[in-house]
């Protein structure tokens, strides 16, 4: 079993920045990729960003490339989601995910969820 728990949601104007993090404990040996989604009022989830466990294979969603940076601190046990250049579009519920999967399907194949940060950009 792996616990998550995501911290560091907010209010933020456009153009700002906030940095998500996700406190992981338990198997997390067992852990082999993370990722960050995000789900807006009334939308579907969506795969925000995702990497290997190892820190190959990065993954993000064009609507976020070059402004979201997704990393681990692996000396805290700790997932980040860096957010720069927020825009109203990022308003959404953001979820800290891992997976034990011995494959990488960051999108479908997410084990363990937190229970979600609220981001709210104004604009």
């Amino acid at each position: 079993q792996v616990q998550l728990v995501e911290s560091g949601g907010g209010l933020v104007q456009a153009g700002g920045s906030l940095r998500l993090s996700c406190a992981v404990f338990g198997r997390t040996f067992d852990i082999t990729a993370m990722g960050w989604f995000r789900q807006a009022p009334g939308k579907e989830r969506e795969l925000v960003a995702a990497r290997n466990w190892s820190g190959a294979g990065t993954y993000y969603a064009d609507s976020v490339k070059g402004r979201f940076t997704i990393s681990r601190d692996n000396a805290k046990n700790t997932v980040a989601l860096q957010m720069n250049s927020l825009k109203p579009e990022d308003t959404a519920v953001y979820y800290c995910a891992t997976s034990s999967k011995p494959y990488s399907d960051y999108a479908n194949g997410m084990d363990y969820w937190g229970k979600g940060t609220l981001v709210t950009v104004s604009s």
